[in-house]
């Protein structure tokens, strides 16, 4: 068992939620309740990562993150490092996967609440703030930990992303998914058994809270 890779692979999912989740959370309100012509598009570009190969998403982050780019040139430049095969480079892609699993499981969450709720809450003279935080939260929050647990155990998983962004540099970039990997090429299959094992139990577990979350609120639907 690598725990080395597993302790970088849990760093890298809690950042990924700290970082991710925020924002995720008024994109998909904003996306809820907003009305554009371009609504289609831009749910479809934060959507692309669940259909796009993961080694194509990988290889156009690597290219961006690349020293002769702007960004990856910037980022040297200000840091003295690069951006790619980094764990700072690898928290970003890992945000980017991420995007769908965070946003539309809350997205979904705002859309259930009545826009004659959020009414009567301005009419009640509650601010903004007040309305998100004492209203919507409360409402929405089965869709927020139901985004936190896929964001998680997702980035815990990931293959194909983090070995084009990050490589396999021990203690920077590898974590467990490429130790499994580096366990069977090695012939070691006790140890990716073990770490296969671990991931297997996680992600069941956190299917089985989504799944349990959705469950509950099908039954209160059907009790009303």
């Amino acid at each position: 068992m690598d725990w080395s890779a597993f302790a970088l692979s849990l760093k890298l999912s809690v950042w990924t939620l700290v970082l991710l989740l925020p924002t995720g959370l008024l994109i998909s309100r904003w996306l809820a309740w907003s009305q554009f012509r371009a609504k289609p598009i831009v749910q479809a570009l934060l959507a692309l990562p669940l259909v796009l190969p993961p080694t194509v998403l990988g290889f156009y982050l690597l290219s961006v993150f690349a020293s002769n780019s702007s960004l990856g040139g910037a980022y040297a430049s200000v840091f003295g490092t690069s951006l790619a095969f980094s764990f700072e480079g690898l928290l970003i892609a890992s945000i980017i996967f991420n995007i769908p699993f965070a946003i539309q499981p809350m997205q979904r969450a705002f859309e259930t609440i009545s826009r004659d709720v959020r009414d009567a809450a301005a009419c009640c003279g509650l601010s903004k703030w007040q309305q998100f935080r004492t209203i919507e939260l409360p409402l929405v929050w089965p869709g927020v930990l139901g985004a936190a647990v896929l964001v998680f155990a997702h980035t815990l998983g990931e293959f194909g992303v983090v070995l084009m962004v990050g490589g396999n540099i021990p203690g920077e970039t590898r974590t467990i998914a490429i130790a499994i990997y580096d366990s069977v090429q090695s012939f070691d299959n006790h140890a990716a058994a073990v770490m296969s094992a671990l991931l297997l139990v996680i992600s069941l577990g956190a299917i089985a809270l989504v799944f349990s979350l959705s469950g509950g609120d099908d039954r209160g639907a059907v009790k009303n």
